[in-house]
């Protein structure tokens, strides 16, 4: 199984420049442009941070440009809430974030977890979103209602997605402070289980780990990439376009390749934190 994998796209209401100089459509739209010539897709996942403002019109720009360069390939198309996203207006236009799930998560607080079979792979996708926060976390509700889901193993296995990696490269300023909190809960959930990989963004770089023996596959971002070469204590964001594609079943699987869109600006910096403003970043997020 080939599943390309999405994630922050920051799209905002208006197509146009953000505060940066960045317009986030178009680096989507260059992404998905440089993707065009990519085949077998069996599935396409897109890991939150969908809107950066969580109006409706970004999410409706985004089903409509994935949706249509899905439809070139046949594949489905399933999306998670990240901390940028807003519940409301991710239900209105993409639902549960899969087009015709088989399970949905009822909750009180309206997260957004639902269950798609694709070839006999399981998709689950979970709602780490903490609203206000930076940092995720997975309700016990949804812990409960993945561990009942995984109960029974599906027939080629499953895969996880949600926004918030379970996992942090210490070298970064702030992943340690900004990535799913109380890992270990997840990782209960998921041990012994059919779960074949963990599918995250929100980092905005590539990252592999793992969780209870499962691969934690972190991919970079769509509107912006973070550069690990910035000085110790600071954070540098640069321009790039990035995605990945992930093989599974294989003799040699899992397999990551990571995509990285041509860009005549890419590695331009966007903005630097120095230390003082990453440290008052973190304090304001965390």
């Amino acid at each position: 199984m080939r599943i390309l994998h999405l994630s922050d796209t920051h799209i905002e209401r208006a197509d146009a420049p953000n505060a940066y100089g960045v317009n986030a459509t178009d680096s989507l739209r260059l992404m998905l442009a440089e993707l065009r010539h990519v085949r077998d897709v069996d599935a396409i996942v897109v890991t939150g941070d969908i809107a950066d403002d969580g109006a409706v019109e970004a999410y409706t720009a985004v089903k409509e440009l994935v949706g249509e360069f899905a439809r070139g390939l046949g594949a489905p198309v399933f999306y998670t809430t990240g901390n940028h996203d807003e519940r409301g207006a991710f239900g209105k236009v993409l639902g549960s974030g899969h087009p015709e799930p088989e399970a949905v998560l009822e909750s009180e607080a309206g997260e957004r977890a639902a269950v798609s079979t694709v070839a006999g792979r399981r998709f689950v996708t979970l709602d780490s979103l903490v609203p206000g926060k930076v940092y995720g976390r997975l309700s016990a509700a949804q812990l409960d209602w993945l561990k009942a889901v995984l109960s029974t193993p599906a027939e080629q296995g499953t895969v996880l997605a949600l926004h918030h990696p379970p996992i942090a490269l210490d070298i970064s300023a702030t992943q340690p402070h900004f990535g799913l909190r109380d890992p270990a809960e997840l990782a209960t959930a998921i041990r012994g289980s059919d779960v074949q990989v963990v599918l995250t963004g929100h980092y905005h770089l590539q990252l592999l780990g793992f969780l209870a023996a499962v691969p934690v596959w972190v991919t970079p971002g769509v509107v912006n990439r973070i550069d690990l070469t910035a000085a110790p204590g600071t954070e540098r964001v640069v321009r790039g376009a990035s995605a990945s594609l992930v093989e599974l079943g294989g003799a040699d699987g899992p397999l990551f390749h990571t995509f990285h869109a041509r860009d005549p600006r890419a590695h331009e910096t966007v903005y630097e934190l120095d230390e003082e403003r990453t440290r008052a970043f973190v304090e304001r997020g965390a």
